[in-house]
């Protein structure tokens, strides 16, 4: 990449981050303990809504992780509608299954309950309820929906995306095989329901890569190039939360201190992140989903240690600082070897919760340069990232995994 484009993306980031002093920033309202999902519908007078659209997928009704929700709007004589299409890497078509059933129902406010799927697609149907003219390809990129939205209650039953904090949602196009971030602060929940037993009958290995999506939304947030004082102190407590507490929720689902310590962290990297933005990995796992349909945290857990260690030494302070906090270097330790300690910690993690080091051949090599390309694309100019990379580094990462 030479020089002139580095500075014109450089110029374009510090634009960007300038500008984002200037937006609406807000975190939801917080709802949680345990069995706080059935509190939600006493919320609904106070907000001024009546009817909700319950957004999730089938197994979430069919594991009855609602039922204490629907219990309580039968004994305020609230009526419903559901939709339970959603589907690992939502489409296009889902949201507008959704929007079909919002409107005939006459819905006033959006419930989303399930993992980072399901909550991304309750938001993007919000959205096309405000902007019924603009199609959701549309909605692509940064800013593209400026109205305020029905109100969102997002209720996660992983810990992982965050995304009941966030401004973003991610939609697959699946005609196109395209997986891309719409980006607004309209987007922002207006009330995260933060139940750790709704967590509890998550399987381990979903448990370990959901767990590994918010370990990397808190690193790369906080070496990223817009950082806050504020989000990198969320960044932080998220790492030290993971670190201590996420393989033993694989170990014992049951913890529910555990549990509810990972979804504090998730919450955390995720107001890291919706301020700070991503990284390369996240573009490069965004590819691998469209492309491939490979879960998004697992995509992460892989290719976090390559892209930490392809970075070198623009990523070395402050992986250090890192490593430093969560007690895996001494304070004495030079920066290249305290960010080496610190990534090497993340394969040893990675293999205490059985995350392989590759895709097992899911990646067509024929299909390198596609892929590279996409998430060169997604990345620049908008991720600032410690080191600015150009397709051909991409496709080196890609090679690895």
């Amino acid at each position: 990449m030479n020089i002139f484009t580095k500075f014109g993306y450089r110029f374009y980031q510090k634009t960007l981050y300038v500008a984002a002093m200037f937006l609406h920033w807000r975190e939801p309202h917080v709802l949680h303990g345990y069995g706080s999902l059935a509190d939600v519908p006493s919320s609904f007078s106070a907000r001024g809504v009546s009817k909700p659209l319950v957004v999730c997928d089938k197994a979430t009704i069919q594991r009855g992780a609602l039922e204490a929700f629907f219990a309580a709007c039968a004994r305020k004589n609230i009526k419903y509608a559901v939709y339970d299409g959603v589907l690992p890497n939502p489409t296009v078509e889902q949201v507008e299954s959704g929007l079909r059933i919002y409107l005939d129902n006459a819905c006033d406010c959006v419930v989303a309950v399930g993992g980072g799927s399901v909550i991304d697609c309750a938001k993007i149907i919000a959205a096309r309820v405000v902007r019924p003219k603009k199609s959701v390809n549309q909605m692509r990129g940064l800013l593209k929906i400026c109205k305020k939205l029905p109100v969102i209650y997002a209720v996660p039953t992983t810990a992982g995306t965050g995304s009941e904090c966030t401004l973003a949602a991610v939609i697959t196009d699946a005609d196109k095989h395209d997986k891309y971030a719409v980006n607004d602060t309209a987007l922002i929940p207006a009330v995260a329901v933060i139940d750790p037993t709704l967590t509890e009958s998550l399987p381990p290995m979903l448990t370990a890569t959901t767990g590994m999506d918010a370990l990397t939304h808190a690193v790369e947030s906080y070496i990223g190039k817009e950082n806050t004082s504020y989000t990198k102190r969320k960044a932080v407590q998220a790492v030290q939360l993971i670190f201590d507490n996420l393989a033993e929720c694989v170990r014992n689902g049951h913890n529910l201190d555990a549990r509810a310590a990972m979804q504090r962290a998730a919450y955390l990297a995720g107001l890291a992140f919706t301020r700070a933005y991503v990284g390369y990995v996240h573009a490069l796992a965004h590819a691998l989903g469209g492309k491939y349909g490979i879960a998004h945290g697992l995509a992460n857990a892989v290719l976090l240690p390559k892209v930490l260690r392809r970075y070198g030494s623009s990523a070395w302070r402050k992986l250090a600082s890192l490593a430093k906090a969560v007690g895996i270097a001494d304070k004495t330790d030079a920066a290249s070897v305290a960010a080496e300690k610190f990534i090497c910690a993340i394969e040893q993690l990675n293999r205490e919760l059985n995350i392989p080091d590759n895709f097992g051949g899911q990646v067509d090599a024929q299909d390198i340069s596609e892929l590279a390309l996409h998430a060169c694309k997604e990345a620049n100019p908008l991720y600032p990232v410690p080191q600015l990379w150009d397709k051909a580094v991409f496709e080196e990462i890609l090679t690895q995994v």
